[in-house]
């Protein structure tokens, strides 16, 4: 090996691994700046949101809004507000 990292059997530089552990909050907060530099900040964010669980309880919330309201009643008042 060369002392540039170039290894003319390969024809590539050998990069090596780093050994340093790193805080997870700088981890991701650089994988989120390559990601924005790479695929810019809308997909960026596209692609986190997909590894998001999302937050508090759809089933009662659904039940607080609308209580015992039918798809029929809703469609019915849909019907009478046109």
């Amino acid at each position: 090996l060369y002392q540039s990292g170039f290894d003319p059997r390969i024809g590539t530089r050998n990069y090596n691994m780093t050994t340093t552990t790193l805080p997870l909050a700088e981890i991701t907060q650089s994988a989120i700046r390559l990601l924005c530099q790479e695929i810019g900040i809308v997909n960026t964010a596209r692609f986190l949101n997909q590894f998001s669980v999302g937050y508090g309880n759809y089933t009662e919330e659904r039940n607080d809004l609308f209580g015992t309201i039918t798809f029929e009643e809703v469609a019915a008042e849909i019907r009478r507000i046109r």
